[in-house]
């Protein structure tokens, strides 16, 4: 068989492939036919959960929707995230933590200062004007039994039925990601912080 005969079998099995393929997406998105908020979890000991919750928050803006952001434990105002998107008038961004719980070293605080980060999340998820809701590091929270994780999740399902709803932060509770839409589990491979690269603007913070 020559090169150009066997490019050509090859040209014709590929789009065979994808003629089948077509067709099964196809068929899967005529299915799809509910629209409703969707609620996602993104959890594991990967980097990127944050950050993957922050890049929704500029698609949301993109569509013309309002967002509110509540990080939970990151106290630091100085992240990027926050600089940029503080500047967009349609997003509400509430950073409640005080820091890791290894920096602050006091339960009662931290059980304290989640409480009043719950709050200010239940305003959000009880607002339909609000499109989309980030609850940045929740899942840490949950944990560490700062607050009740069946009392969450239930306040989230209770949500406007066209609000979109993003969690993040490792180790998510079971109850959690059951109730979820979409679960995604971030692996880690390798970090740079394991080979002593702190932590640098832009990148982590």
């Amino acid at each position: 068989m020559t090169d150009q005969m066997h490019d050509k079998d090859r040209d014709q099995r590929h789009n065979e492939r994808m003629a089948r393929k077509k067709e099964v997406v196809d068929a899967a998105i005529a299915e799809a036919a509910e629209e409703r908020g969707v609620f996602l979890v993104n959890t594991g000991n990967g980097k990127g959960k944050s950050s993957a919750g922050f890049g929704l928050v500029a698609r949301a803006i993109g569509h013309g929707m309002k967002v509110g952001v509540v990080q939970f434990i990151k106290g630091r105002s100085d992240t990027g995230e926050e600089a940029f998107y503080r500047r967009q008038p349609e997003v509400a961004w509430h950073v409640m933590g005080e820091g890791f719980t290894w920096e602050t070293q006091d339960r009662a605080r931290d059980v304290a200062t989640a409480e009043a980060a719950w709050e200010q999340a239940r305003a959000l998820l009880g607002d339909p004007a609000i499109g989309l809701v980030v609850l940045d590091e929740l899942n840490i929270a949950l944990k560490y039994k700062y607050l009740d994780a069946e009392r969450v999740t239930a306040d989230i399902l209770a949500r406007p039925r066209h609000q979109h709803v993003v969690v993040t932060g490792r180790a998510a509770p079971q109850v959690l990601m059951d109730a979820a839409d979409t679960v995604t589990e971030m692996s880690l491979v390798k970090h740079a912080f394991k080979a002593g690269l702190k932590a640098m603007p832009g990148m982590e913070f």
